[in-house]
């Protein structure tokens, strides 16, 4: 597809010559240029890669409603972060974009360089946003530092909501080390006693799938174990949702062939007992999903396959840094990775003026507010089991 081409799919008032193109349909982004974009950037986004950001789009609930909001540089693709309106996100009938796609942890955006960072800011203000909001940005990553740089140029305010970290591996040349450091020797030594009795079970095998041949049945075993979890129960499992089966399918199809995608598998006699997905993409990986068979949590197998696959990333000299995208202060992979990295949604106004301001204390009030409600409803919770046991 043709740059001139995208630009007719665009909404009327973002027409632009193809230096200022704003918000164009995935379907509209020269896909030969996105994926060259993906491989130049200047911080790595394995979620903004089109082999994962399409099928999201195409197959998951509500993905089709998200849009591309770029920034082309003499009709090279520059820049580009998946947006939604602010009302589709927050239910809030403000001027602002937010950078949100399902099942998507990192909202750093797709930049070749600062002037795209410039361009994005300026093509959402074209397009009508008073505010640019980044979800769950690495506030410390070359995106980051190009967006506050042109923000800073032209003095626009920048807020930061929901700011915290989240473990990270700075892959280390020796795993061995790296991991009696940070666990300690008790506590490796009481893994390996686990990993003895689970020795007792059957043998022990780590394999990691990451071909054409070998990724789809990785996946299925990933997809059964997780739906006989808690996330089955809750029917949240990527297996109880035809749409989000498709999804996961067709993003490890695309990114199989260019290697984008591992699937890691902790299995005793035959039988997988903890596997995790891993997206690949430049010096970065992203330790995206995990799940484990809960009959065997005696062996802590999420632990065991964290192990592993801390040493799989030692052996394996193409990955430099691997983000958990665990919640901050996770009681399992905090002790085993100890490096962190630093998030938070990331308010830029794209304007001055006293609209941006009011869009951004509007989204801190909704969170505030979010944040109250979901306090009452714990401690409530807790209220009712404690007069329960009391009972």
């Amino acid at each position: 597809m043709t740059t001139e081409t995208a630009l007719a799919a665009a909404p009327a008032r973002s027409l632009r010559p193809a230096s200022a193109a704003g918000r164009l349909a995935f379907g509209a982004v020269p896909v030969a240029d996105w994926a060259s974009l993906v491989e130049t950037a200047i911080e790595a986004n394995a979620f903004f890669d089109p082999a994962y950001a399409l099928p999201v789009a195409r197959f998951t609930r509500g993905g089709d409603a998200t849009k591309a909001l770029c920034a082309f540089d003499d009709k090279q693709l520059s820049g580009l972060v998946p947006v939604r309106s602010a009302w589709q996100v927050y239910r809030l009938p403000i001027p602002a974009l937010v950078s949100h796609q399902p099942y998507t942890v990192l909202g750093s955006p797709l930049l070749s360089n600062e002037d795209a960072a410039t361009a994005l800011l300026d093509n959402a203000a074209r397009s009508g946003a008073h505010l640019l909001v980044l979800h769950m940005a690495d506030l410390d990553g070359p995106a980051m530092i190009a967006m506050r740089a042109s923000a800073k140029r032209r003095s626009l305010a920048i807020t930061v909501q929901d700011e915290h970290e989240r473990a990270a591996l700075r892959v280390p040349e020796d795993a061995e080390a790296y991991l009696r450091a940070g666990m300690g020797a008790k506590k490796l030594k009481e893994l390996r006693r686990l990993r003895h009795r689970l020795d007792e079970e059957g043998e022990v095998v780590f394999t990691v799938a990451r071909d054409e041949a070998t990724i789809l049945p990785a996946l299925e075993r990933f997809l059964t174990l997780e739906a006989a979890g808690w996330k089955g129960e809750r029917g949240t499992g990527l297996a109880q949702n035809q749409g989000d089966t498709r999804y996961i399918t067709e993003v490890a199809l695309g990114l199989a062939p260019k290697s984008g995608i591992e699937i890691v598998e902790l299995s005793v006699a035959g039988k997988t007992i903890a596997a995790g997905l891993v997206l690949r993409q430049q010096r970065t990986a992203m330790f995206f999903k995990i799940a484990f068979d809960e009959a065997y949590a005696r062996y802590s197998p999420g632990v065991q396959l964290t192990v592993e696959l801390t040493r799989h990333f030692t052996e394996n000299p193409a990955i430099d840094f691997v983000d958990s995208c665990a919640l901050p202060g996770h009681p399992m992979i905090d002790h085993v990775w100890r490096e962190r990295r630093r998030v938070g949604n990331v308010l830029i106004a794209t304007r001055p003026g006293p609209v941006a301001a009011l869009c951004a204390r509007l989204i801190l009030l909704r969170g505030e507010a979010r944040e109250t409600a979901k306090s009452l409803l714990h401690r409530t919770r807790n209220a009712l089991k404690t007069r329960e046991i009391r009972k």
